[in-house]
C-alpha cells in the first residue's frame, strides 16, 4: 500500500512540475531572478554582463518554455553561462539588522523551480558579490540623496511599442522597489502580487497611455507620499491647465481654502469656502474613486492633499462646476491656466509675533536659522510658544532645540540599506541628538502645528522638537513620509522617487505612512472654513493658556 501511494505522489509531483504556465507567471518569475543575479551574482553585479542585453536573450528562450521543468532548465543554463561562482567564508556580521523587507524565501518556494534551480540560486546568495556593486551606491556626500543606481543605459531611442523595453522597465523598477524601498514592508499589497497584477497590462498594453499610466499607478502601489512615477504624457492625459485656488478635500467636497492667483480667481468668482460638489457632472467622490489609483499618498490625508490635478485638470480652458456658497447649490463656468500663466503668488509672512496672552507664535515657512537670536530675545519670557509646522520649514531645528531643551538628547533612528546584501537593512549606529546642556532651557510650554501638509523634512522638524520637555502637538494627522526622497529615472521619459532610508523614533516606532500623531486632533471643517476661524491654531491658543 505505501509503495502504490508512492507512485500516486511520484506522479503527481512530475504532473505538477510539468503543468502548462503562464505567460504572466514566467515573467514575473523571470523579473525576479533577474534582479536578484543583478544585484547578488558576482560576474553580473560587477558590471562585466551587459544584463539588458542577457535579459534581451533569455526572454524568447521563457516564452518557448511551456512547463516548470522548461523554465527551470532554461534558468539554470543562464546562470552556468554567467561563470563560476566562488565559495567565501563568511564573516560573523556586527552589524544590527532590521529584516522586516528581506525575504529570499521564493528561492526555495516557487513552484517553477528545479531543486536544481533553487540550489543554484541560493550558493548564489550565500557566495554574493563582495567587491563594489557596479549598479548601485550608498553613501553620503555631495549634497544628493545617498542611493544611487548608476550605470543604466538610458536608451535614447526608447520606444513603448517595444515589448522588450516595456519588460525592462517594469524589471528595474520593481527590483529598485524590492531591493532598496525601505519601507516594503508597509504597502497595503504584498509587492509580488503587485508585479503579477501589472505584467498583463505591460506584456500588451492596449496603447500607450495605458502602458505610461500602468507604470504610474504600479509607482502608487508602493504608499509613499515621495513616491510616483513622471512622464512627460501625465499631463496631456489629465490636462495641463490649473485652476487658481488652493482646495482642501473635507468630506468629500473640494472646499476653497486659499488662492494660487487672486486675480485669477475673481474672474471666475471663486471665494475661500466655497465647496465644490460636482466637477463636469461628476461628484468629488466618483472623480476621487476614478483618479485615487493616479495619485500618491503614504495614507488618506496625503493622497486627499495631492488629489486637486487628477480632479480638476483639463484640456479645455473654462468647465463647469458645481457648488455652494451660502446654502445655496448653484452651477457655473470657471476659468483654468497653464501652471506659468497662473503666476502664482507667494504672500510675505511674518517671522513671529507675540499673541495675547503673552503666547509666541512662528511661522516656520519663514524663519530662517540666522533668525533663531533674536526670537529666543524677543520669546524668552512669553508663557508659551506655538511653532506653526504646517508650511515647510527651514533648516532651524538644531537651533532651536539648543535652546527649547535642557540637555542633549537622542530624537531618531534610521536604517539604511546593505547594498552588500541587497534587500536587508541596518540601523544606523551613529547616534543622531538635539540639544545641548543649557540650564537656561526655554521654561514655557512648546506647541507645534501640524496637518497633511507637513511632510519629510517638516516632520522631522517635529520629532526633533518633541524632545522638550513640555511639547504638545496638536492638529491632523501628517504626511507620513520621513526621510530623503530619491529620484532617479527609469528608462527614457520616465522618472520615478521614494523615500531611501528608514526614519524612526528612538523606540524604534514607525514615522512613514503613521506621520506624526498628534497629542489632541482636531481637524479643519468646512463651517470654521467659511467663517475665516484656523481651527488648528485656535485649538492651540486655548491649550496654551489653560493647558487643556
Amino acid at each position: 500500500m505505501k509503495k502504490i501511494l508512492l507512485i500516486v505522489f511520484f506522479l503527481l509531483c512530475q504532473y505538477s512540475f510539468s503543468k502548462p504556465v503562464s505567460e504572466t507567471q514566467k515573467l514575473a518569475t523571470t523579473a525576479k531572478i533577474w534582479g536578484f543575479l543583478k544585484y547578488y551574482h558576482p560576474n553580473v553585479a560587477d558590471g562585466s554582463k551587459n544584463w539588458d542585453e542577457q535579459l534581451f536573450q533569455v526572454l524568447p528562450k521563457v516564452e518557448e518554455a511551456n512547463s516548470a521543468e522548461a523554465f527551470s532548465l532554461v534558468m539554470e543554463n543562464w546562470i552556468t553561462s554567467l561563470g563560476e561562482v566562488k565559495m567565501y567564508k563568511a564573516i560573523n556580521s556586527k552589524k544590527e539588522y532590521f529584516d522586516k523587507n528581506f525575504d529570499l524565501s521564493w528561492i526555495n518556494k516557487n513552484e517553477l523551480f528545479s531543486k536544481s534551480l533553487s540550489k543554484k540560486l541560493k550558493f548564489i546568495e550565500e557566495n554574493r558579490i563582495q567587491g563594489k556593486q557596479y549598479y548601485v551606491d550608498y553613501s553620503f556626500g555631495g549634497g544628493s540623496a545617498p542611493l544611487q543606481f548608476k550605470n543604466e543605459v538610458k536608451y535614447a531611442d526608447f520606444k513603448w511599442t517595444d515589448k522588450n523595453m516595456r519588460l525592462l522597465a517594469l524589471f528595474r523598477y520593481w527590483n529598485y522597489i524590492e531591493y532598496f524601498f525601505p519601507y516594503k514592508y508597509q504597502m497595503d499589497q504584498n509587492w509580488d502580487k503587485t508585479l503579477i497584477e501589472f505584467l498583463p497590462r505591460i506584456i500588451a498594453p492596449e496603447s500607450e497611455k495605458d502602458f505610461a499610466l500602468a507604470l504610474r499607478e504600479i509607482s502608487i502601489k508602493i504608499n509613499d507620499t515621495h513616491g510616483s512615477t513622471q512622464m512627460p504624457q501625465l499631463f496631456e492625459y489629465f490636462g495641463d491647465k490649473f485652476i487658481p485656488v488652493e482646495v482642501k478635500i473635507i468630506d468629500q467636497k473640494a472646499v476653497v481654502v486659499g488662492f494660487k492667483n487672486d486675480s485669477l480667481a475673481k474672474i471666475s468668482d471663486l471665494k475661500i469656502g466655497d465647496v465644490i460638489t460636482k466637477v463636469e457632472g461628476k461628484t468629488i467622490a466618483q472623480i476621487l474613486k476614478e483618479n485615487s489609483k493616479y495619485v500618491e499618498g503614504s495614507n488618506e490625508p496625503s493622497v486627499l492633499k495631492n488629489a486637486y490635478w487628477a480632479i480638476f485638470n483639463g484640456k479645455t480652458p473654462s468647465f463647469e462646476i458645481e457648488f455652494i456658497r451660502d446654502g445655496k447649490t448653484a452651477v457655473k463656468l470657471i476659468n483654468r491656466y497653464k501652471y506659468q500663466d497662473l503666476k502664482v503668488q507667494f504672500l510675505k509672512e511674518e517671522k513671529w509675533k507675540i499673541l495675547e496672552g503673552n503666547i509666541g507664535y512662528v511661522n516656520f515657512d519663514a524663519l530662517d536659522v540666522e533668525d533663531v537670536p533674536n526670537l529666543i530675545k524677543e520669546f524668552r519670557n512669553t508663557n508659551a510658544i506655538i511653532f506653526d509646522n504646517r508650511k515647510r520649514p527651514h533648516d532651524v531645528m538644531y537651533a532651536l532645540a539648543e535652546w527649547l531643551n535642557p540637555e542633549s538628547i537622542e530624537y531618531v533612528k534610521y536604517i539604511d540599506p546593505d547594498v552588500s546584501f541587497p534587500g536587508r537593512y541596518v540601523w544606523r549606529s551613529e547616534v543622531d541628538k538635539c540639544g545641548k546642556t543649557n540650564p537656561d532651557y526655554y521654561k514655557g510650554k512648546v506647541i507645534v502645528l501640524v496637518d497633511e501638509n507637513v511632510v519629510s523634512h517638516a516632520e522631522h522638524n517635529v520629532m526633533a522638537l518633541q524632545t522638550a520637555p513640555k511639547t504638545t502637538v496638536i492638529g491632523s494627522q501628517t504626511g507620513g513620509a520621513d526621510g530623503a526622497n530619491y529620484r532617479f529615472g527609469i528608462i527614457k521619459g520616465f522618472s520615478s522617487s521614494f523615500t531611501c532610508y528608514g526614519v524612526f523614533y528612538p523606540n524604534k516606532k514607525e514615522v512613514q505612512r503613521i506621520g506624526i500623531v498628534p497629542d489632541i486632533e482636531i481637524k479643519r471643517t468646512i463651517v470654521g472654513i467659511q467663517q475665516g476661524k484656523d481651527e488648528i491654531l485656535e485649538r492651540a491658543i486655548l491649550f496654551a493658556k489653560n493647558g487643556k
